[in-house]
């Protein structure tokens, strides 16, 4: 296995096709890090953003008070085929959807609030992005779900966020042809074969 580092242009190129990542924050000196859906969007300014939706819990709260995090996204082939994408930058909180009822997700919601929320820019910008993977409300959506450790007037707050990109790097594992060994076994000499061979070589 031969490990390279590939280029920023090969990076943004690999990044739209991303959708499960691990978000890595930090606070008082303790990392975390947990799965999350998120969607890459370039805008037309040239401002590279993930976009994510969760719900209150630990990680909103130490983004809140410590904005600097790390995204890593991975595809992976075989243990000596695979691609590795880190991106840093800043957490940044969109305006909230308020969630009326019983705890549906705002696409969930009847005909006025989704249209409160289709009103929302922000909001709306990220739910569009997202909701191009059928998943995106995962795992934000699983832990609304189950709220059990929660008060009800927190597991009731949608999160829509991002992650303003600051830097990205990634390297790329490729098979080493040369010094791979073959895990096919050689195949077997026909009595032909073997009648040809000098008896030295036939072992």
């Amino acid at each position: 296995m031969v490990i390279q580092e590939i280029s920023r242009e090969e990076c943004l190129r690999l990044l739209p096709g991303a959708r499960l990542a691990k978000l890595a924050c930090a606070h008082e000196n303790q990392p975390y890090i947990i799965p999350v859906y998120l969607a890459y969007h370039q805008s037309s300014n040239g401002d590279l953003c993930f976009y994510g939706f969760t719900t209150s819990g630990q990680k909103v709260t130490w983004m809140r008070a410590n904005p600097l995090v790390c995204v890593e996204v991975d595809q992976v082939v075989a243990y000596d085929q695979w691609i590795s994408i880190i991106a840093t930058g800043r957490y940044e909180e969109l305006p909230q959807v308020p969630v009326i009822g019983s705890g549906r997700l705002p696409e969930q919601s009847d005909s006025g609030q989704k249209e409160r929320s289709d009103r929302e820019g922000c909001n709306n910008e990220a739910g569009q992005l997202l909701k191009t993977n059928p998943m995106w409300q995962e795992p934000g959506g699983a832990a609304w779900a189950v709220p059990a450790h929660r008060g009800s007037a927190e597991s009731l707050m949608p999160v829509f966020y991002r992650i303003r990109i600051d830097s990205v790097t990634g390297h790329e594992a490729v098979r080493d042809v040369v010094n791979t060994i073959s895990s096919v076994a050689p195949a077997p000499l026909s009595l032909g074969e073997a009648a040809g061979r000098d008896p030295r070589d036939l072992g």
